[in-house]
């Protein structure tokens, strides 16, 4: 079995898969400081629910934006699960990139956009609710030609009550009326609406720009499901996009090994 590993600045997922089918999926939330030890320590309990054992798990791949966490994960899947895992970058996946930087894309980025080429169509866009909001561009060659990158939105309601004294920290949901009759309702149809018009307006300018027919709109993470019901521009949401990204990115590993 492979185990998936998704390294984001918030949370660290972990996904074991049997084939391409999803056998089980944990969420912890991110630290850096954490050693191999106290992951496996974590993930120990998990496992013995979903009635496995560490020895079922072969192969591990990584896909990692906290580069502080890399050698403790790395060291988690060598000394619990004997296998040295497969490290997601730039250089080490068969995607064609048009950066001037491309050493500087985070590797979630990559392992979406490889998903999209693999599960979907090209030209894409894909937009990734995580830490930050990014919007990544696959154009209709099937080459990654960039993105945007913009402050997520609960790291954007974090700062409102961290710099606001009278701001109390808030949940994002989707307010019944633009105009809010307290402060909590206020704050949340400022975020929400605020976002929406960021999406909508990032969406028409970039396929201005490119001058492209109506690309495909693919939504991933965590709040993408409460943006998309009000964003038409959006076609789909995939909550597990950067996980299959993953399993796709090993499995052609395998493939280019035996060839």
């Amino acid at each position: 079995m492979l185990l998936a590993i998704d390294a984001g600045n918030t949370n660290i997922v972990f996904a074991v898969y049997d084939g391409d089918a999803q056998r089980c999926v944990w969420r912890c939330k991110a630290d850096n400081g954490r050693t191999g030890d106290e992951y496996a320590a974590w993930l120990f309990p998990l496992f013995m629910q979903e009635k496995l054992e560490f020895a079922a798990i072969t192969e591990a791949v990584i896909c990692s934006v906290v580069p502080d966490a890399n050698f403790h994960l790395m060291n988690l899947c060598r000394s619990r699960f004997g296998c040295d895992p497969f490290m997601v970058s730039h250089e080490t996946v068969s995607l064609r990139i048009s950066l001037d930087k491309p050493a500087e894309i985070g590797a979630d980025r990559l392992v979406n956009a490889l998903a999209v080429l693999h599960d979907y169509q090209s030209p894409a866009i894909v937009i990734d609710f995580g830490t930050a909001t990014t919007f990544d561009v696959i154009n209709d060659d099937d080459v990654y030609i960039g993105g945007v990158i913009a402050p997520g939105v609960n790291l954007s309601m974090e700062a409102l009550h961290k710099a606001a004294a009278k701001l109390p920290r808030i949940t994002i949901e989707k307010p019944s009326s633009v105009i809010g009759k307290d402060t909590i309702s206020a704050m949340q149809s400022g975020v929400y609406w605020g976002y929406v018009g960021m999406i909508e307006g990032t969406l028409g300018r970039i396929m201005q720009e490119l001058g492209w027919c109506k690309p495909l709109v693919i939504a991933t993470g965590g709040l993408a499901s409460l943006f998309a019901d009000t964003i038409t521009d959006i076609d789909k949401v995939d909550k597990d996009l950067t996980l299959r990204g993953l399993v796709h990115i090993y499995q052609n590993r395998l493939k280019q090994k035996v060839i």
